[in-house]
Parts: C-alpha cells; sequence; structure tokens
C-alpha cells in the first residue's frame, strides 16, 4: 500500500464519529428476540405451482401390495384445492398363495415419535429378510408457467373423512384430521405397521416389521416451480439455490 492509500486511509478514520466503533461492535440478540424470526426461502409471489404427492405401500412375503398414493396440485388458477387418493391393490404373482407365518417379533418403546414435530423418520425391524425405506424428495425448478395440471385421479378426500381399503397384506386407512393427512397400514398375520402423516406439526414417517419378507415404502414428493420470468428473477435465484441445497443433504 503506498503514500497516499495509507494517508486517505488514516484522513477517513480520523473523520468517523467517536462513536462508529460502538455500532460495528457485536450485539447478543436474547432468544425471545430469536424465537420471533422465520426465515423465509421464497418472495410471495414467486411460487406458480405447488404440489405434494404422498405414497405408502406394504408387500407381504407372498407378494400381496396394500397402499395408496394421494397427490394435491395448487396452482394459481386452483379455486379449491383438494386431495385425492388412489387405492393400491396388488395380488401376489404366486398361483397359490402361501400360508404366511404369524409374526413373533416385538419391538418396544418408540411411543414419543408421533408427538414429534418437525421431520421424523423411523424403522424398527424384529424379523428377517424386510426392506424398509422412508424418503422425502424436493423437486424444485423454475418456468415461465404453471405446468398443465392433470385430470385428477382417485377419491376426493373430504376434511374430517377417512378412506379405507383391505386385503391379503393387510388394512388400510386414508385420513384427514387435524388439518393434515395420515396413510396407516396394519398388516395381516402381525406382520407389523407402516404409517406416513403430513400436518402442520411436520413430516411423520414410520414403519415396523415384526414379521419376514415385506417390503415397506413411505414416500412423500414435493414439487415447487417458481416463476422466472420477473424483474428480480435474478436476484431471487439465491432462494431456488437454497431449497435445492436442502434437497442435496437429504432433507
Amino acid at each position: 500500500m503506498n503514500t497516499h492509500t495509507w494517508l486517505l486511509a488514516a484522513c477517513l478514520a480520523a473523520s468517523l464519529p467517536a462513536h462508529a466503533a460502538s455500532v460495528l461492535k457485536p450485539i447478543e440478540i436474547k432468544d425471545a428476540e430469536l424465537a420471533t424470526l422465520r426465515g423465509k426461502y421464497v418472495m410471495p409471489g414467486r411460487i406458480i405451482s405447488f404440489g405434494v404427492v404422498m405414497s405408502t405401500t406394504w408387500q407381504n412375503a407372498n407378494g400381496d401390495v396394500i397402499g395408496a398414493r394421494g397427490t394435491l396440485d395448487v396452482q394459481a388458477t386452483t379455486i379449491k384445492p383438494q386431495f385425492y387418493v388412489q387405492m393400491i391393490d396388488q395380488k401376489g404373482l404366486q398361483a397359490t398363495a402361501n400360508a404366511l407365518a404369524q409374526g413373533t417379533g416385538t419391538v418396544t418403546g418408540g411411543a414419543g415419535l408421533t408427538t414429534t414435530q418437525g421431520v421424523t423418520q423411523s424403522v424398527r425391524a424384529a424379523g428377517d429378510y424386510n426392506t424398509a425405506y422412508n424418503n422425502v424428495d424436493i423437486n424444485v425448478k423454475e418456468s415461465n408457467s404453471a405446468p398443465a395440471a392433470a385430470a385428477p385421479q382417485g377419491q376426493v378426500l373430504a376434511a374430517g373423512s377417512t378412506i379405507s381399503a383391505a386385503n391379503a397384506a393387510g388394512n388400510l386407512s386414508v385420513s384427514s384430521t387435524g388439518g393434515g393427512v395420515q396413510m396407516a397400514i396394519n398388516a395381516n398375520n402381525n406382520q407389523g405397521a407402516a404409517l406416513q402423516s403430513i400436518s402442520g406439526a411436520g413430516l411423520l414417517q414410520n414403519a415396523t416389521l415384526l414379521g419376514g419378507a415385506n417390503a415397506v415404502n413411505n414416500l412423500t414428493q414435493l414439487n415447487v416451480v417458481l416463476r422466472d420470468n420477473l424483474p428480480t428473477a435474478g436476484a431471487l435465484d439465491c432462494n431456488l439455490s437454497q431449497l435445492k441445497g436442502l434437497r442435496n443433504m437429504g432433507m
């Protein structure tokens, strides 16, 4: 740094008010103040399409499958958001189904798993040759317009109602309670249970396996489309990058 630069820096420092140093001093923020802060990734008006896809399936050792797939699609032209449910009912590939052995496994504890907030995922297995997956997928993209809305498939899940089904694999219920949606499966022959719910408290995915050779899948997929033709779209790109970052971290 040459002499002229040093002189300029000294003059600027001398011209600062005496209290300038206190302005730059870190100040501790109290917990009560932090509790009122909330983060936002997307500016209002930039989301032009938002969708949720939930699916829960259970396959037993004979290949029988029971489950459900629910979809919610919200766009600027949506008059009233509705959750549609499609039931999944598949028979095993075996010509003659073998008699399933009664599940004899036991698991203890876990009562607090249904009272947590945020994202909760758990797999508890007390049998052999089981597989279980709890997945959350976030898809974010930019577009000049919202994607064409697909024709609704399945039954409308009204607030406070329950849709039920049963087959050789177990019993399924999809219910809308407490401002959210829940999918629950109780497998036959004491093979176990699966639960998935999304509500204001967060996302819950549980699988408990007590028998053998079962396959359980819980999936929640969030699809977001952001408008990219706004004058400030470039400045708001950080929002999209942050959402993608959460997905890459597995959140």
